[in-house]
């Protein structure tokens, strides 16, 4: 499928790109190797994924060029750009979740669709390269490691030399982002080149060949990842050597906010997943669901926030619940609404009356200034922030009026270091102030920096296990 002597090199030149009166992109420069992977580092809104998406043809620089194996180019579309041999797996997946895998891989061909060879065509491409996926499986029944790998298939089919991964790991669990980086490294390795863009300073030297660094649109640093330190590429990204972040002191635990009584959940398709599960949670801890993908966290941290229903059992809360989606794009924004609109969304359905504008406006600019939420106006529409900026929207949203309990999934996902320890700082905060916050995230090392008490879930069962990786990863696995 790639041929090495046809695996293109790609360069782009001093790129600018204003949105209205905000650059994103100043003068940004970045050279791609033949045969290598070049990882793409920077804070949320640093620029990386606007210039990826120059590569790609879904943007028009202002100014500034791209060359191809040498020869200048520039793509008005990504049809251009796939013509080329660009392929680009986005952070937030394109798939048609009502359609199978092999009509996604079929989609944006010519011609009459032909089922059968559709599904050859996944299927020769799963044999080639491990990514094996079942033609007929529906999209949207995959979960999300399946979904990437459609992605990544979409792009081969249409026989890309260049793959762009915008944040692939992102929502992987451990076992899967090493399977994936594992390929990437091969796929190089066979002639082709990626583009990595990562948050995760370790991911990138672990299997980059140069790393380059963005800060606010420009290039600040790019070297050869052999020559350069986790330290060095964060002080490049942040302009210090670590994220400023204030760590509250742990406060003892208060009364029970939380309790969970024999409580059993069922999934889409009526199977039990959390079964006879008894959880007390109190004031000022933070509890951190440890658990594999695919074991029924997200139901039962849907339930505790109130999103999910149960077949036996009680939950009961004492004050309000929170709730920080794993996925904010899809369940914690609308992205056409602005930042005004989205704050308001939250107790959506029990106000009533006339809405006073400019009082919720002047809320909103006091609120996006608490949280530092980075945005033209508040007026500006949540599509236009950066996903730190987004997920700080969500997060002025749900804690500011003070509730009790505060559930969080995957509640750093896709951020840089900064937008992390903001993240991580504002819910032991709310933990201080008397919460009692659940979380859960596919990077057991952040369930293990946050929780004051660890849960592991295994086969629909909690149990409470010693802040020690090895012991949890163990209880994970039911091996304890």
């Amino acid at each position: 499928m790639i041929e090495p002597s046809s695996a293109p090199s790609l360069r782009l030149e001093r790129i600018v790109k204003s949105f209205g009166s905000a650059r994103a992109l100043d003068g940004a420069t970045l050279n791609l190797r033949t045969g290598t992977v070049h990882a793409v580092l920077g804070e949320n809104g640093a620029g990386k994924t606007t210039l990826m998406r120059v590569a790609f043809g879904l943007i028009q620089p202002d100014s500034g060029r791209m060359l191809l194996n040498e020869r200048e180019v520039r793509f008005d579309s990504p049809a251009r750009a796939i013509a080329a041999g660009i392929g680009m797996v986005h952070q937030h997946f394109t798939n048609v979740p009502a359609m199978s895998v092999a009509e996604n891989i079929a989609l944006g061909n010519h011609g009459v669709f032909s089922r059968a060879r559709a599904s050859a065509t996944v299927r020769a491409l799963g044999n080639e390269t491990q990514l094996q996926l079942e033609p007929d499986a529906l999209a949207g029944s995959l979960n999300v490691g399946a979904q990437q790998r459609l992605e990544i298939l979409k792009a081969l089919a249409r026989r890309a030399r260049v793959l762009i991964m915008d944040e692939p790991t992102a929502v992987l669990a451990p076992s899967e982002a090493k399977d994936l980086l594992d390929w990437l490294r091969a796929f190089a390795d066979r002639g082709a080149s990626v583009i990595l863009i990562t948050h995760k300073l370790a991911e990138a030297l672990s299997i980059a060949d140069d790393v380059t660094v963005l800060r606010y649109g420009a290039t600040v640093h790019t070297t050869a990842a052999r020559e350069t330190t986790a330290d060095q590429l964060a002080e490049a990204m942040l302009g210090s050597a670590s994220a400023a972040t204030t760590i509250t002191e742990p406060v003892a635990p208060g009364d029970t906010v939380l309790r969970l009584s024999s409580v059993t959940i069922a999934d889409a398709e009526g199977i039990p997943r959390i079964v006879d599960l008894d959880l007390d949670v109190r004031a000022h801890e933070i509890i951190g669901i440890a658990a594999l993908e695919n074991s029924g966290h997200q139901l039962l941290l849907r339930a505790i926030a109130g999103r999910q229903r149960t077949l036996a059992g009680s939950i009961v809360r004492h004050g309000k619940a929170a709730l920080i989606p794993e996925d904010r794009q899809r369940d914690a924004l609308v992205l056409e609404f602005t930042l005004t609109e989205n704050l308001l969304l939250k107790g959506a359905g029990a106000r009533r009356g006339r809405i006073d504008w400019p009082a919720q406006r002047r809320a909103a600019q006091d609120l996006a200034h608490e949280y530092d939420v980075r945005a033209s106006s508040v007026d500006a529409t949540a599509r236009a922030l950066s996903g730190g900026n987004q997920q700080k929207l969500v997060l002025a949203r749900e804690l500011s009026d003070g509730p009790t309990v505060i559930v969080a999934e995957n509640p750093t996902r896709g951020l840089d270091i900064r937008a992390t320890a903001t993240v991580h700082a504002r819910l032991r905060n709310a933990a201080r102030l008397g919460a009692a916050v659940i979380v859960y995230s596919s990077d057991l090392d952040e369930v293990l920096a946050l929780a004051s008490r660890v849960v592991a879930l295994h086969a629909g069962r909690l149990k409470e296990v010693p802040n020690d990786r090895e012991v949890v990863g163990r209880a994970m696995l039911g091996l304890d």
